[in-house]
């Protein structure tokens, strides 16, 4: 057996063992979820054959021809008995594309066993495509809502970093095979992480959106935006409406937008978002939840304060650090809820809980008192609550 050979078989045989390794909950504790030990997903889980030509005639060192940087952000769905993953995987040369890996418990074996998504283009091609939110949707189609990244038709030649941010959608029937559809327009200049509501709302297609006035900085127009399209072939939204605004001195002081399509309760919309803060290391990405009301969705009823999930240990280093996002979550019949979530822009991770603890710790967290002093008040009340307790122990 040649090394060509040798080296192969040595290569499969690890991802073998990283395909089938089980996962196990994490000594993390805080009542609300369970954070995992390992990632569900990472480089090292994409197909050898994505990667490297396995031919040794061609390939004599056994090289990796199309490297595999990362991989994170997905959105979730579950289809058919089994869990999905719709996952943003980037390459070394920057470009993002879409891949759907799949697992029987939604923990772990998580395995990219279809070819990547190459998705139908418009008459403007994207550049870079991202961060794809699926909504099984009232009408019966999964949708899936992405950024689609050109370069800035406005910037000067020698500006090669200015760049357009807008909403795709796709549609399938099957997860494999995409119709795609223009891409939705909205008053602001640019948009991202819009996600898709899954029922219709006054007979009309409704987003969440997040308004920007270019590609990274939120601009006047920031926060999570609402809007209605009558007709999905033809997306526009007229009126775009701030729901969940940002706010001085939290963790949304920079900016804000929607994670993956709210889940229905009995109580209301249950919401995960991320927020955006600047510190003195760069910008930091925490998770937050919120609700709105069963006939308003866009009306919010529960703001619990300050983060639901940050980075912790080896998650705050990657690509790019000290970020969580998420744009991916399954509840299940059960009342489980699994939770992906990407670390740094390099990994994902799952963590679960329950749709009775996600609305316990929704409803019953106090809001953000919004001032030092405030904020210790609600503190001195709960131990105030506690001493009684505390007492009968001693």
């Amino acid at each position: 057996m040649s090394s060509f050979q040798n080296r192969l078989r040595e290569l499969q045989n690890r991802q073998e063992r990283l395909l089938n390794r089980r996962n196990e909950v994490s000594d993390f504790y805080n009542g609300i979820y369970e954070r995992y030990k390992y990632p569900v997903l990472t480089r090292d889980h994409v197909p050898l054959h994505w990667r490297f030509d396995l031919n040794e005639q061609r390939n004599p060192f056994l090289l990796e021809r199309l490297g595999i940087n990362a991989v994170f952000n997905p959105g979730a769905i579950k289809w058919q008995g089994k869990y999905y993953l719709m996952v943003r995987v980037e390459g070394w040369d920057r470009k993002s594309f879409f891949a759907l890996a799949q697992s029987d418990n939604g923990i772990d074996g998580f395995r990219f066993e279809h070819p990547p998504i190459l998705l139908p283009e418009t008459e403007s091609p994207d550049v870079n495509v991202y961060d794809m939110r699926l909504t099984l949707h009232q009408d019966g189609w999964i949708y899936g809502v992405f950024c689609t990244e050109r370069k800035d038709p406005e910037a000067p030649e020698w500006d090669t970093s200015a760049a357009e941010a807008q909403a795709g959608i796709v549609r399938s029937k099957d997860l494999l095979h995409w119709e795609r559809l223009p891409d939705l327009k909205t008053p602001s200049p640019q948009q991202r992480n819009v996600v898709l509501h899954p029922e219709f709302v006054d007979g009309c297609y409704a987003f969440y959106t997040r308004p920007q006035d270019s590609l990274i900085e939120a601009g006047r127009g920031g926060g999570i935006g609402w809007g209605l399209v009558k007709n999905i072939e033809q997306p526009v939204i007229e009126q775009e409406i701030i729901i969940d605004e940002r706010a001085y001195h939290t963790i949304k002081e920079t900016k804000n937008g929607e994670g993956p399509p709210p889940i229905k309760t009995k109580e209301g919309w249950l919401h995960l978002a991320h927020g955006v803060r600047n510190t003195a290391a760069g910008l930091r990405y925490v998770l937050y939840l919120y609700m709105t009301a069963l006939d308003e969705p866009h009306r919010v009823i529960y703001h619990p304060g300050g983060y639901f999930m940050a980075p912790m240990g080896e998650e705050r280093v990657g690509d790019v650090s000290n970020v969580l996002f998420c744009n991916g979550w399954i509840a299940d019949d059960d009342g489980t809820v699994y939770i992906y979530y990407a670390s740094s822009d390099t990994r994902i991770h799952v963590a679960t809980s329950s749709v009775k603890r996600l609305l316990d710790y929704v409803m019953n967290t106090p809001p953000d008192a919004m001032r030092s002093a405030e904020c210790v008040k609600q503190r001195m009340a709960l131990i105030e609550q506690n001493k009684s307790f505390l007492k009968k122990q001693h």
